[in-house]
């Protein structure tokens, strides 16, 4: 199995588990000091959202990069009262289902005729570019690299809505068996059950 590094780190972790809800979250901190929080549906075993700690020596302090679910919104105070970012500039997120991965790219409001979505499988990336030269993005995918997967353009499929272009990419069998395994590596963490208030102050201190 071409995953087997990637199951090898998760099981190298130390591992905290706490369900809120319909939500499994686990706080993984590996050997190197990396740490990393997923969010699980306990319904659908599908994996909500991955987020990374990165650090930063020169700023002394620590940030979560999200690689899969939506941004976590930063909000700042002003005068006493609470404020979103907000930006009118194309925004990418992805979201995985039992049988693909899915980007969104928000805000952008070009017709599908404009957009050529390309799969690199020497890179395990996908590119999107417009014609008008407007936009471009190389979206790498983590996941194929784990499991050592070179996308195929027969597997993705693209539609646009909304002012929103949506990616879509259908699972590979070597995928979905590595996602299994994982799952089957978690069933052996302890898993504690918070109410609303003790798990959201739980995740308050694990991303500060």
């Amino acid at each position: 199995m071409s995953y087997v590094a990637w199951l090898s780190k998760i099981r190298s972790a130390d591992k905290s588990s706490a369900i809120q809800g319909t939500v499994r979250k686990v706080h993984y901190s590996f050997p190197d000091g990396n740490e990393m929080i997923e969010e699980y549906s306990t319904e659908t075993g599908v994996i909500l959202r991955r987020a990374w700690k990165v650090r930063s020596d020169l700023l002394k302090n620590d940030n979560w990069s999200i690689e899969l679910g939506d941004a976590i919104p930063k909000v700042e105070k002003n005068d006493g009262f609470l404020m979103r970012e907000a930006s009118s500039e194309p925004f990418l997120s992805k979201r995985v289902t039992r049988h693909a991965i899915e980007w969104r790219i928000r805000n952008l409001h070009y017709p599908l005729s404009t957009y050529t979505i390309t799969c690199d499988g020497d890179a395990r990336t996908i590119t999107v570019r417009t014609s008008n030269k407007k936009y471009f993005k190389k979206i790498a995918v983590p996941e194929f690299e784990r499991c050592n997967f070179p996308p195929v353009q027969e597997d993705l499929t693209v539609r646009h809505q909304n002012q929103t272009l949506i990616i879509s990419y259908k699972k590979p069998p070597i995928l979905i068996e590595m996602e299994k395994a994982v799952l089957v590596e978690l069933q052996n963490v302890e898993t504690i059950e918070y109410n609303n208030m003790q798990c959201e102050d739980l995740l308050k201190g694990l991303i500060g």
